[in-house]
């Protein structure tokens, strides 16, 4: 676990003391750009491909042999069901599409309710005891992802947040208490 102890005694008092609601110039230009899906409840495969640079680059290639009527199909019925697993299960039947991947694509169409899976979040809830599988933080599944969004939404909650604010604190603090290399 490439983590130094966490200085905190548990989940709560880690966000408490960490929270910062400071998003990045990019992040925040990206998020008004897509504002419109939310209304027209589909990506276009352009939107797609602008996700995937913001998240992960490498995946690319694979992003871009999506049609554009699948982006838009699979978007669009992944974008109007209320159920969450689904909603996730759906987004990953595109091409280089995770479920960190699809995560961005809900956290920057809709940072209020959405946070993005990594690595490093699902590793420091993991080191909080907040998660109980996947120590790892590698090759999430719907049911991590329902897991997650559980706890962010919680949180969120809590402290009259975004979700995003939430997954940003934990991200951050990870960064902080991170020794050696973060991919073994």
């Amino acid at each position: 676990m490439p983590l130094k102890k966490i200085p905190f005694k548990n989940l709560n008092a880690l966000i408490r003391a960490c929270m910062s609601e400071k998003e990045s110039e990019l992040t925040n230009t990206l998020v008004r750009e897509l504002r419109p899906v939310r209304q027209r409840k589909f990506l276009t495969k352009n939107e797609l491909i602008k996700i995937c640079k913001w998240k992960s680059a490498r995946a690319i290639w694979h992003i871009k042999n999506n049609t554009p009527a699948e982006v838009r199909k699979i978007t669009g019925d992944a974008l109007t069901t209320r159920n969450e697993k689904k909603r996730i299960e759906l987004l990953t039947l595109l091409q280089g599409v995770s479920v960190p991947m699809a995560s961005a694509i809900l956290m920057l169409t809709n940072p209020k309710r959405y946070g993005v899976i990594d690595i490093r979040v699902w590793q420091l809830l993991y080191e909080m005891k907040a998660v109980k599988t996947n120590p790892g933080g590698k090759s999430f599944n719907s049911e991590q992802w329902c897991e997650f969004l559980e706890i962010l939404r919680k949180y969120a909650k809590k402290y009259n947040v975004t979700a995003r604010v939430i997954e940003r604190t934990l991200f951050a603090a990870h960064k902080d208490n991170q020794k050696g290399n973060l991919y073994e």
